[in-house]
C-alpha cells in the first residue's frame, strides 16, 4: 500500500482562478492551462519618487536609526496580487532580481469570506479564497531566500484552514510560529454574544527552518528583576549558588556535593528547599579559585547562603515570546489612530494594522538593505514600516482606489519626511528628576509605575497624604521624560508602477486563444519576450532584435512572418546564436526555411503556439 501525505482538499483544488472583472474582488473558476490564467503580465514603470534626507535639528534627540541610509530600490505596484507574483517569478528581468532573493514575506489578506464572498455558497467561498492563496503561497515561495520566512495574518475564520494549506505549500518541518496578536485594547463588549474575539494570528513558515534565524529583542531598558547595582553604578541581579530545577540533586552530580566555608566560618552545603541533598553549580577548583566573587546573603533560616552575581549586559537580545500584547505592538484602534492623523478627512481602514506591530515582524525577520515583500498593499504599512527600517520592499494593491487615496500618498509622506506618527517618533526615556537612594534598587520606569499605584492607593485614605514620610518617598520617585527621539527623517525612493493589460485571450465559442487590442506595439513584444522567458534588449544601437534568452535571438513581428524577413534576420546573427521569429501571421513555408537556414531556429505564431490551449482536447 503506498503511503499517502496528509493533506487538505476542496471542491476544484485542479482549477484555476481568473478575476471575473479588474480591479475588483471577485473570480471565476477556468482550466489551468487556459490562456487567461497562463499568460504572464509585465510591469509598465510610471513615475520614479524620490527626496533627501532631512537634516538634523541641533535641538532634538535622534535615534541610531534615523542615521540609516534610506533604501531607493523600492517597488509600488498597481494591480492584482496573482499577476504580479507571475510577472516577479517569470519576467526574466524581475526574476533575475527577485527569485530567491526576498528576506520576509508578510501578508494580510483582505479575503475576509463573511465580507468579500458574501455572495457564494460556504463550501465555494473556502474553495476560492483556499485556491486563490494557494496559487500565490507557491509563487511567494520561489521568491523567499533560503532563510526567508513568511508571516501570514489572518483572524480565527480562516486561519486553520490556512495552516494546513501553509503545511502543504511549505512543509510542516518548516513551520516556525505562530504569534497570538492581542489586536483589541478595549476587548470588554457588553453588546456582543458569547465569546469576545480580541486576537489575530500569525503563522510563520520558512523556506529552511534550519537556515531561518531570528533576530532577537533589542533591550533598550534593564529588566525589573536586575535589581541592585555595583560600586561602579552597574545593574546585576543574586542567583543561589545552590543548583535548582532539574538535575539538581545529589545523586545526579556527587561531585559537587562539597562544604563551603561562609565568612563566619560555617561550613554550608547545598541542601535544598525540601530539606534533601542538592549539590552546588560550581565545581570545588571554581570555588577556590572565584571565591571572591561570592556574595554572601542572609536567608530565612538566618545563616548566610553563597550567591553570584548575574550582570545586566545592554544590547544581548533575548528571543521573543509568541505572545504579543497591544501595549507592545500596538492595537487595531491605534492603527485607524495612524491612518486619520496621515488621511485627516478620509475614513480609515477598518482593520489596519498598527506600525509597531510591522516593525516587530521586520526587526525578526529581517536586517537592513533585505527585500521585504507584501502582496496585499492596503493603506501601505509594511512598506512604511521597512522605508523607515532601512530595507527594501514590493508591495501591490488592487484596488485603484486605494492605490490612490491611501498606498502611494502615504509612502509619499513616508519619503518626503511628513510621516511623524507611527515608528517615526516615540516618547523619550523617562529619568529620576533628583538624585535618590531609590534609582539603586528600581529604575526610573519602575518608579513612575510605583508611583501611580501609590497614589491610587492614597486616593483611599486621604489622611495618608499629609505623611512626611509619603511625600519624602514620592519626592524620590519623581520621574521625568527626556526628549521625545525621532527615528525616521525621510529620503530614499520608489519606483511605481502598474501590470499590463492582457494581450491574450480566450474565446469559448471559437473554443481558441485570441490576442486583445492591446496587443500591439511595444506591448506585445513585451508581452511576447516575457511570455517564452526572454529578457528584453535595449533599442537602438542598430539592434535588430528584441529580445535574448541564452543564445536565442527572439524578434517579435505586428504582421506576416515571411522568407525575405528570414533571409535578412539571418545575416544579423553571429555563429553559434538561434531566431525565435514571433509574427501575428506565418506565410506558407516560413516554418521549413528558418529551420533550414538556421539550425535550431523556429516560429511561433502568435497567439496559438504560445497558449495551445482548447477545451475541446480535455
Amino acid at each position: 500500500m503506498t503511503a499517502k501525505r496528509l493533506e487538505l482538499t476542496w471542491f476544484n483544488k485542479d482549477k484555476a482562478l481568473i478575476p471575473a472583472e479588474s480591479g475588483r474582488y471577485g473570480y471565476k473558476w477556468v482550466d489551468p492551462r487556459d490562456p487567461r490564467y497562463c499568460e504572464t503580465h509585465t510591469l509598465v514603470m510610471d513615475d520614479f519618487v524620490q527626496a533627501m534626507q532631512a537634516d538634523k535639528d541641533p535641538g532634538k534627540v535622534y535615534s541610531d536609526r534615523a542615521d540609516i541610509i534610506p533604501q531607493k530600490d523600492n517597488l509600488l505596484i498597481l494591480g492584482e496580487s496573482g499577476d504580479v507574483l507571475e510577472a516577479l517569478t517569470r519576467v526574466p528581468e524581475l526574476a533575475e532580481k527577485y527569485v530567491g532573493k526576498v528576506k520576509l514575506i508578510y501578508i494580510d489578506p483582505p479575503f475576509n469570506t463573511a465580507q468579500t464572498f458574501s455572495s457564494y455558497e460556504d463550501n465555494l467561498e473556502h474553495s476560492i479564497w483556499l485556491t486563490m492563496m494557494r496559487d500565490r503561497l507557491l509563487h511567494m515561495k520561489k521568491l523567499l531566500s533560503s532563510d526567508g520566512s513568511i508571516w501570514v495574518h489572518l483572524d480565527d475564520v480562516e486561519n486553520h484552514r490556512m495552516r494546513l494549506l501553509l503545511d502543504e505549500v511549505f512543509g510542516t518541518s518548516n513551520f516556525i510560529t505562530e504569534v497570538s496578536w492581542e489586536r483589541v485594547d478595549n476587548a470588554a463588549q457588553r453588546d456582543s454574544k458569547g465569546l469576545v474575539g480580541s486576537h489575530d494570528y500569525i503563522a510563520v513558515y520558512s523556506v529552511n527552518a534550519e537556515k531561518f534565524v531570528a533576530n532577537r529583542q533589542e533591550i533598550t531598558q534593564v529588566p525589573s528583576h536586575f535589581n541592585k547595582r555595583d560600586e561602579d553604578g552597574n545593574w546585576y541581579c543574586l542567583r543561589t549558588l545552590r543548583k535548582t530545577g532539574s538535575d539538581s540533586t545529589r545523586e545526579s552530580s556527587p561531585n559537587l556535593w562539597f562544604e563551603i566555608e561562609d565568612p563566619s566560618g560555617n561550613l554550608v552545603l547545598p541542601i535544598r528547599s525540601d530539606g534533601s541533598e542538592g549539590r552546588w553549580r560550581w565545581s570545588r577548583d571554581k570555588v577556590a579559585a572565584e571565591y571572591d566573587k561570592i556574595d554572601w546573603i542572609e536567608e530565612r533560616n538566618g545563616q548566610l547562603g553563597p550567591f553570584t552575581r548575574i550582570y545586566f549586559t545592554p544590547g544581548k537580545g533575548v528571543t521573543y515570546h509568541n505572545t504579543w500584547r497591544y501595549e507592545d505592538t500596538g492595537s487595531n484602534r491605534i492603527s485607524k489612530s495612524e491612518i486619520s492623523k496621515l488621511f485627516p478627512h478620509v475614513s480609515p481602514f477598518s482593520t489596519p494594522k498598527p506600525e509597531k506591530l510591522l516593525e516587530r515582524i521586520i526587526h525578526i525577520g529581517s536586517n537592513p538593505g533585505d527585500v521585504v515583500l507584501d502582496v496585499f498593499g492596503g493603506s501601505g504599512t509594511t512598506a512604511a514600516v521597512a522605508q523607515k527600517m532601512g530595507r527594501r520592499w514590493v508591495t501591490c494593491e488592487l484596488l485603484e482606489e486605494t492605490f490612490e487615496t491611501f498606498t502611494k500618498p502615504r509612502l509619499e509622506k513616508v519619503i518626503t519626511n511628513r510621516d511623524g506618527g507611527g515608528i517615526s517618533r516615540s516618547k523619550g526615556d523617562r529619568e529620576f528628576v533628583a538624585e535618590s537612594g531609590i534609582a539603586e534598587v528600581m529604575s526610573a520606569d519602575e518608579a513612575a509605575k510605583f508611583t501611580q499605584l501609590l497614589n491610587k492607593a492614597l486616593s483611599a485614605c486621604p489622611e495618608w497624604k499629609k505623611s512626611a514620610d509619603i511625600k519624602s518617598l514620592k519626592n524620590a520617585a519623581k520621574t521625568k521624560r527626556v526628549k521625545e527621539i525621532i527615528h525616521w527623517r525621510g529620503g530614499g525612493g520608489f519606483q511605481v508602477a502598474h501590470l499590463s493589460p492582457a494581450c491574450f485571450d480566450y474565446d469559448a465559442e471559437l473554443d481558441r486563444a485570441l490576442l486583445t487590442p492591446a496587443a500591439t506595439g511595444q506591448q506585445l513584444i513585451d508581452s511576447v519576450a516575457a511570455n517564452l522567458g526572454f529578457k528584453l534588449l535595449h533599442s537602438g544601437d542598430g539592434v535588430v532584435f528584441d529580445a535574448r534568452r541564452g543564445k536565442a535571438l527572439l524578434k517579435v513581428i505586428e504582421g506576416a512572418a515571411s522568407v525575405e524577413i528570414v533571409d535578412w534576420l539571418a545575416t544579423q546573427i553571429r555563429p553559434g546564436e538561434t531566431i525565435v521569429l514571433a509574427a501575428t501571421t506565418v506565410m506558407d513555408g516560413v516554418r521549413e526555411h528558418l529551420r533550414k537556414t538556421v539550425r535550431g531556429s523556429r516560429v511561433v505564431a502568435l497567439p496559438d503556439d504560445i497558449f495551445r490551449y482548447n477545451e475541446s482536447d480535455f
